[in-house]
């Protein structure tokens, strides 16, 4: 083989691993970190209304804030396992002093949290949501315009 030919092999190769490196995982930019308590829903939340409007399931990664904007985006991370979870923010609590963010239970698994309940984490905002708060009233008479529309 050619010294020109070993080149573009040695390239080749080195391309091919750094791109069986590459990751589906966004690049986040960390908006704001700090630390708190984090807690997780229990069993009996699952299928009421959140906040923002929607059903609520402890198999999804939401989660619900005090004050953030919903559709937010947060990074998560216990500190005693550091392991790191994504979570949107759907709902408003936890109303325990001192709590800052209610993970659901996939998102609490997911990070060793549901075995001890409440736990210290790492917040780091990623996204700022975009939804505001409405009221259950102005949802309900959303659903029924978008129900007439579609019976025409």
């Amino acid at each position: 083989m050619n010294p020109k030919g070993s080149w573009s092999v040695v390239l080749l190769s080195v391309l091919l691993f750094l791109a069986g490196c590459a990751t589906d995982q966004p690049q986040w930019k960390v908006h704001k970190r700090y630390f708190s308590l984090a807690s997780h829903y229990g069993p009996e939340w699952e299928g009421r209304q959140t906040a923002m409007g929607t059903t609520f399931h402890n198999a999804e990664l939401t989660a619900a804030h005090k004050s953030l904007p919903f559709g937010t985006k947060v990074r998560v991370t216990l500190l005693s396992t550091q392991k790191s979870v994504v979570v949107t923010v759907t709902d408003r609590g936890p109303y325990v002093k001192g709590r800052e963010i209610d993970l659901s239970d996939e998102a609490a698994r997911r990070i060793g949290l549901g075995e001890q309940g409440v736990g210290e984490v790492l917040i780091e905002v990623l996204e700022l949501g975009k939804l505001k708060y409405r009221h259950p009233s102005e949802w309900a008479a959303e659903v029924e315009k978008r129900k007439r529309l579609l019976k025409k």
